[in-house]
């Protein structure tokens, strides 16, 4: 067995393994998640690819501290150069949205309590670092769309450990 396999004789035997309504509400919260953020790496890629770094930049400013109207993009080669690296940033976040749906397909296929701790500390991570370092901070707008993601993760790593099977038996 993996890391990741539950050790569950549903699993063994090949049969589903038994999941509560809050473990499968969670779950599919984490597959919205992983889609707002996969959506997220593809729009860095589809701006970056019709406006360039500016177009980068134009979908991560816009908070109190950086608004739009005001932020100057660079036309120096260099430095055009290394911010249009924020697309790195976007790729990355994409990458997460993946981590989620993997995170969720674990859930609800395997009962799986590795793939929620996934979910609680490594998006956690990811997530609330955005929300602390980049919204909060006054870069990226507060908004409903910039803080949905935050949102979803806490109301999954919430309801998730309520319907899945005791870890007592495991």
């Amino acid at each position: 067995m993996t890391l990741l396999a539950s050790h569950s004789k549903n699993t063994i035997s090949g049969a589903k393994p038994s999941l509560g309504t809050a473990a499968k509400v969670g779950a599919w919260l984490f597959v919205l998640w992983g889609i707002l953020h996969n959506w997220v790496g593809y729009e860095g890629i589809h701006q970056y690819l019709s406006h360039g770094t500016p177009g980068l930049w134009n979908i991560v400013v816009g908070g109190g501290n950086a608004p739009r109207a005001a932020f100057v993009h660079t036309t120096d080669a260099i430095t055009a150069f290394a911010q249009g690296q924020l697309l790195n940033f976007c790729i990355d976040v994409g990458g997460y949205g993946v981590l989620g749906v993997a995170v969720a397909w674990l859930i609800l296929n395997r009962a799986c309590w590795a793939a929620y701790f996934i979910g609680l500390f490594v998006i956690g991570i990811c997530d609330l670092t955005f929300l602390f370092a980049l919204v909060t901070s006054g870069v990226i707008e507060f908004s409903i769309p910039t803080i949905s993601g935050p949102i979803i993760w806490f109301l999954a790593v919430i309801a998730t450990p309520f319907g899945m099977p005791s870890l007592r038996n495991k």
